[in-house]
């Protein structure tokens, strides 16, 4: 019986040749912990693969990879070993350099989700602010002014920090 999120097999107590089940379970804390991923995109397996690189399975799968779309393929110990992703699980993909997190149905790649960044201890983003309607009408029109803060309104917009 493995561990219920990791899935690295227990050692029982009267079993023989634990350093077999004791060496698998360094291999899957190897693949899944602080994962680093060489691809996501690649439907069979790598030509010359490199001892302990793990790639994330694209969607219709062949050849060894054929029934694992979506989980982790290890190369280790000249084989493929294949990992279930579990909800929340986060691997860095090495060609892409993003961030991947799995939701619990697909890998969702270089979305960060917060309610808050801070930097130096400072929010420098928080929640979408309200519509901000543009700028127009008036007695007296300053067409630069109103051209610029319609600029700085539509990039506000254009980077999600405050509605359209």
């Amino acid at each position: 019986m493995p561990s219920p999120r990791l899935a690295v097999p227990y050692i029982l107590a009267a079993q023989s040749q634990k350093e077999v089940t004791h060496n698998d379970g360094l291999n899957v804390l190897d693949a899944l912990v602080q994962a680093v991923v060489e691809d996501r995109d690649l439907t069979a397996p790598p030509g010359a693969p490199a001892e302990g690189q793990v790639w994330i399975v694209a969607a219709a799968a062949t050849g060894d990879w054929a029934g694992h779309d979506g989980e982790l393929a290890q190369f280790i110990g000249g084989a493929w070993k294949f990992h279930t992703p579990f909800e929340g699980l986060i691997a860095w993909l090495a060609d892409e350099d993003v961030f991947a997190r799995y939701d619990g149905a697909v890998w969702v790649a270089g979305v960060v989700a917060a309610t808050q960044i801070d930097i130096g201890g400072q929010k420098v983003v928080g929640g979408q602010e309200a519509a901000i309607a543009d700028a127009s009408g008036g007695a007296t029109v300053d067409a630069e002014a109103r051209t610029a803060i319609n600029a700085v309104l539509a990039a506000l917009r254009n980077h999600g920090l405050i509605a359209t």
